[in-house]
């Protein structure tokens, strides 16, 4: 039993390493390769947005080898045959509304990352963090320490300095009206999609079936199915289908590069999306929000790098708070485990048999 639950810790710890990781590369390379397409000639901002999730087919091969895996631990220990889906149709409603939101908030963010530059939109993008917090309280009763409050204000305060420089930034031949509706439409993706991530914890929860990491990528697929076909819809209204390869030959990087950036899109996107759900299962909807929120000034200074915009002080003193404030919350955490693990041991004379690192709260 307790060997059992040390190798489910260790698991989780894993997991949740594996869905940071791919939560932050996704959440920095994403904006960056799609302002890379409208750079260069793109303008198609349904098959921006359809790209997104179009991706999601990739989650079929760690589906596949789970399956394999759970079919020889079944024929070993049960007579029972493993089902090859395990999701129940509660569950398909529920992530396929979840769904045909996060493709509308896709749309939202694509038109914002086609009408600002990627320092501004990262701006905007930031405030996604406040709107998560406020309704991970309304959604899940998520229960705020100061550690976390602290977290969440520097975070939103290194958001916030970046405003300073926003002046004067609207790129060459864009109106004025298109330049205010980028920021607007912006502000409504990040208000969307910090709803979004407390509705998937909300469904985790009221869920009657046992949450497995194989359910939680079927769960992913359900919801990048039913993104994908709102957009997919949005491009045959939009006629997108009958102007990729008149766009591709127009494409300033070469037709070519132009179809690899599309496939970059779809693959960082999909990294994106898979570890936001993933950082959700093993830990929480505000921790998700909160490595989003933190990749804000990297992807800042990777604009700089690749986009020559310019870094001014604005940037670095961002830059430092989000730095802060993250490594806040995780000192924090790291110090509730400590104190939990202290008490447990007084008062049982034994140690906890489970916990993570990032305990949900419940």
């Amino acid at each position: 039993m307790a060997e059992e639950a040390e190798q489910e810790k260790a698991t989780k710890r894993i997991l949740l390493l594996i869905n940071c990781v791919m939560l932050a590369i996704g959440g920095s390379g994403g904006p960056l390769i799609l302002r890379l397409y409208f750079l260069h000639g793109g303008h198609r901002v349904w098959l921006s947005s359809f790209l997104e999730t179009a991706g999601f087919p990739i989650v079929l091969v760690p589906l596949i080898i789970l399956y394999i895996r759970r079919k020889r631990t079944t024929t070993i220990t049960a007579t029972t045959k493993a089902s090859i889906v395990s999701i129940k149709p509660p569950l398909i409603i529920a992530f396929a509304v979840i769904g045909v939101l996060t493709g509308l908030d896709n749309y939202l963010s694509a038109y914002g990352v086609a009408r600002l530059p990627v320092s501004t939109s990262a701006l905007i993008i930031a405030s996604q963090l406040a709107f998560t917090a406020v309704f991970a309280f309304l959604l899940v009763k998520q229960k705020f320490k100061a550690y976390t409050v602290n977290a969440v204000v520097l975070l939103t305060l290194g958001a916030g300095v970046l405003a300073l420089h926003t002046s004067g930034d609207r790129p060459v031949g864009e109106s004025k009206k298109q330049y205010v509706m980028g920021f607007v439409v912006t502000l409504f993706a990040a208000a969307l999609y910090g709803f979004v991530l407390p509705l998937v914890e909300l469904a985790y929860k009221k869920t009657e079936q046992f949450m497995t990491y194989s359910l939680v990528l079927e769960i992913q697929f359900v919801m990048c199915t039913f993104a994908t076909l709102l957009n997919i819809v949005g491009m045959i209204t939009n006629h997108d289908f009958k102007v990729i390869s008149r766009e591709a030959k127009q494409f300033g990087l070469g037709e070519a590069n132009y179809y690899v950036v599309l496939v970059g899109i779809a693959i960082l996107w999909q990294a994106f999306f898979l570890g936001a759900i993933g950082v959700i299962y093993c830990a929480s909807s505000l921790l998700s929000g909160i490595i989003i929120a933190v990749m804000l000034p990297v992807t800042e200074a990777l604009a700089v790098v690749l986009y020559k915009e310019t870094f001014k002080a604005e940037k670095g003193v961002s830059l430092i708070l989000s730095v802060w404030g993250f490594a806040y919350y995780f000192y924090g955490e790291y110090k509730q485990t400590k104190n939990l693990k202290r008490n447990l041991t007084l008062e049982t004379g034994e140690l906890p048999q489970a916990h993570t690192i990032i305990p949900k709260d419940q």
